[in-house]
């Protein structure tokens, strides 16, 4: 494909030791040319670093390395160049604003990656794995958008596509020998390969759940009455003073938020207002966000005084606050300053009243008493949502819903088969099946669906 030639910073912006400049198109290495006092990049072979100097026609700009990359071995499969400058600001935007006067144009969010998919080098969802690469802050999600690049997902869709191809094949023959009635698709053989399809798709459905909580991280709400320990649980885990710890009830009037590495899996851990009637404004709105945190939770961490002799509060509390998807960990705290009868009984009295499936705990932020405990119930949570059927996990919500419609379309083949529809029906519903799993790798879609995608990418990438 024919494309202009764009250029942009590819590293951070702000000072560095040093800073890269991507250029790439058609003219990528005669514009890189004009303004490069060394070598002649024109005669130069591909793959290449040659030293010299950025000149802005009698002016020296930087001393730098050009690499040199010929199509279609390449990031983008075009002839591309990078640039290593000194890593300032002042110097990134000179080098840009030469290039520019000399035939390239700044490149648009995401247009580098773009380029290597219209060029077919990588598809849709590797493009979009690159993004997830980028942005990834633990090791889960690392490893994850590393095997989503190497093609995991669309190798685990393109053998079930290419058999159910094989058959839409089939079936459009019969539309062709439609007055010879004649059956070259075995019904029996194609519904025995749907049940496959339909087996594989809905593994990878199940797989969002984990793969949503290790691109997001899990979210972890820690609530209790005030002066339960809530603060002081989270400088705990966190191993830094980040919340004001206090004895005067209500300290924490709003939410806070850090993130907790457990395991190569980050958890959100949000410390909020302790849940009470206050009459007091400002703590009425910490309450009233509290309760919205839970409500977008995955764990609810409840806290209750291992001290307290009536839990009755605690309890309606926490039926108020639970629902089947939240995974509910009640801790006794403070178990440092109780003895250990008063803290052994506590677990039987919720389990009295509260009937929904719990773990409990006995804590002391203070003393670091079974903090490991707690740890190992965070991490449990995720590990329990990961699929043993598969080694793809779906974190992006595009090929989520890209596959709910596929299993949906594979539903209605089955149906159309065992209701012996006409041909013509069953030919519809199946190339239906295969567009939406065809837009997981982007052998269909549509300029829209690119633009939304890419804009997300920075610029450089």
């Amino acid at each position: 494909m024919n494309h202009d030639t764009i250029c942009a910073l590819a590293t951070a912006n702000g000072i560095g030791a040093i800073g890269i400049i991507r250029i790439s198109g058609d003219d990528a290495i005669p514009v890189a040319a004009k303004i490069f006092d060394g070598k002649n990049l024109e005669k130069v072979q591909s793959h290449t670093v040659h030293y010299g100097f950025i000149k802005d026609e009698d002016e020296v700009i930087d001393e730098v390395m050009i690499s040199v990359f010929k199509a279609p071995k390449t990031f983008t499969a075009e002839d591309s160049v990078e640039i290593s400058f000194h890593g300032s600001p002042h110097i990134a935007k000179k080098i840009l604003e030469v290039l520019i006067k000399n035939g390239a144009r700044m490149a648009k969010a995401g247009e580098f990656t773009m380029r290597a998919f219209m060029n077919g080098r990588i598809d849709l969802s590797q493009a979009e794995s690159i993004a997830d690469l980028i942005a990834s802050d633990n090791e889960a999600s690392r490893k994850v958008a590393l095997n989503q690049l190497k093609g995991g997902i669309t190798n685990e869709i393109s053998f079930l596509r290419t058999d159910l191809l094989n058959f839409v094949s089939l079936i459009e023959l019969e539309l062709d020998f439609a007055e010879e009635d004649v059956e070259f698709a075995d019904r029996s053989a194609l519904n025995l390969l749907l049940d496959k399809i339909e087996t594989k798709l809905n593994s990878l459905i199940d797989s969002f759940q984990y793969g949503n909580a290790i691109k997001n991280g899990t979210a972890v709400a820690i609530i209790g009455k005030p002066n339960a320990g809530k603060s002081t649980l989270l400088n705990a885990l966190l191993k830094e003073e980040r919340a004001i710890v206090s004895n005067i009830a209500g300290t924490t009037r709003d939410t806070i938020e850090e993130v907790l590495h457990i395991k190569g899996h980050a958890f959100r851990l949000i410390d909020t207002a302790g849940l009470r009637d206050t009459i007091d404004e400002i703590e009425a709105i910490g309450v009233k966000k509290a309760r919205e945190k839970v409500e977008n939770a995955n764990i609810l961490v409840y806290l209750a005084d291992a001290a307290t002799e009536d839990f009755s509060d605690d309890i309606l509390m926490i039926k108020s606050l639970i629902r089947d998807d939240l995974k509910l960990i009640i801790c006794a705290t403070k178990i440092d300053e109780v003895l250990p009868h008063q803290y052994e009984s506590v677990e039987s009295i919720f389990r009295k009243e509260i009937l929904s499936d719990f773990d409990f705990i006995t804590i002391s932020a203070v003393e670091n008493q079974n903090m490991q405990d707690l740890k190992d119930e965070l991490s449990s949570y995720v590990e329990q949502l990961q699929s043993e059927e598969s080694n793809v996990v779906i974190t992006n919500q595009r090929h989520f819903e890209a596959l709910k419609n596929s299993s949906d379309a594979v539903s209605k083949v089955k149906e159309a088969i065992l209701s012996q529809i006409s041909t013509e029906l069953l030919a519809y519903e199946l190339r239906n099946a295969l567009e939406y799993l065809g837009e997981i790798s982007g052998e269909v879609t549509n300029d829209e669906v690119l633009g939304n995608i890419f804009s997300k990418f920075c610029i450089g990438k």
